[in-house]
């Protein structure tokens, strides 16, 4: 074969060499985004619809299973509009989105996630266990997150938590176990723990849960000062009103070593606490969110479905029964 003869075939067979791998590398690439979408590893951006609005993690069956989604406030019964992001908590303001999420592979491993209103990530903390409880200030400045450091329930003997609140500028004030706790006066140093934060207006007072000893109080936070100060006994996971005036929380009134918890909530002013009237074969291991200064939401779930959950709504004022107000749904949080 004559020499040039010979190169233009070299040169022929290395472009279809050229142009196989670059089809091959396509059809590896897609591949690759497709099974990493279908994993969870690439991850969407989440915005949510404007407007006033519920968004929770999704429980109904199907394609949308465990993703955060959205319905307008004044309509929970429309369409929900889903965002593709997979949490096992969430919550939500008209600036941000915080998702506590699992993520599965070789190694398991949990994350907290914060993200904008552009659906933007902001920014990720590792979380050493279980993903629990979140909430953010509702002026978006602060964020909390709970989790598990051992066991993956608060009815479970022998449970241990992490709770942390981070400025969303990025200033850390670090796991609340180190802030002082002052329980009548009387500082406790031994173990505790301390679970379920609510933020009030002025972004230094929170609310949460501290435990010690086998003794539960609900607990006033200071976050410039560093401080807890206990302000009620046995009140668990609280939740502010939007006016500051109540607080509502989960409380144990079983009477054996199985937890069994209502709903309560205390008047600041009068000191007066309100159990409402959850049926008595309900115990809410969740903690409250206000659809309005009238009103509470929980989420329950279905004990003949492990997987599904559904909204109830409660007057404050024990006033009236629940009702269901959104099904399929868990971790709601209300976005004004």
């Amino acid at each position: 074969m004559k020499p040039g003869r010979l190169r233009w075939l070299l040169a022929a067979l290395t472009v279809v060499l050229l142009a196989g791998a670059v089809v091959y590398a396509g059809i590896a690439i897609a591949g690759y985004q497709s099974r990493a979408t279908a994993t969870g590893e690439s991850t969407p951006r989440p915005t949510l619809p404007a407007g006033q609005l519920l968004v929770f993690r999704d429980t109904s069956p199907g394609a949308h299973y465990g993703e955060v989604a959205s319905v307008p406030l004044a309509d929970p019964s429309a369409k929900r509009t889903d965002t593709g992001l997979l949490c096992d908590r969430v919550y939500a303001t008209h600036e941000n989105l915080m998702c506590l999420h699992t993520d599965t592979g070789t190694h398991t491993s949990f994350q907290a996630t914060l993200y904008d209103a552009g659906g933007d990530r902001l920014r990720s903390w590792p979380l050493p266990g279980f993903p629990s409880r979140t909430r953010i200030s509702s002026d978006s400045s602060l964020v909390a997150q709970t989790s598990f450091v051992t066991g993956s329930s608060y009815g479970t003997a022998g449970f241990s938590t992490q709770t942390t609140i981070s400025a969303v500028n990025g200033i850390d004030y670090g796991n609340l176990e180190a802030f002082q706790l002052l329980v009548d006066g009387r500082k406790i140093t031994g173990d505790r723990e301390i679970w379920g934060v609510t933020f009030a207006s002025d972004d230094n007072t929170f609310f949460a849960t501290a435990m010690s000893g086998g003794r539960i109080w609900l607990v006033r936070g200071n976050l410039r000062a560093r401080a807890l100060v206990a302000v009620k006994d046995g009140a668990e996971c609280p939740s502010l009103s939007p006016d500051g005036t109540r607080v509502a929380y989960k409380k144990n009134i079983s009477t054996t070593a199985v937890k069994h918890w209502t709903l309560a909530v205390l008047d600041f002013a009068t000191g007066v606490e309100k159990e409402l009237p959850i049926p008595s074969s309900v115990s809410v291991d969740d903690q409250a969110e206000w659809l309005d200064d009238g009103t509470l939401l929980y989420g329950l779930a279905d004990p003949k479905a492990p997987g599904n959950s559904t909204v109830y709504a409660v007057k404050a004022d024990g006033s009236a029964p629940p009702r269901v107000f959104l099904e399929h749904a868990w971790s709601p949080s209300v976005v004004r």
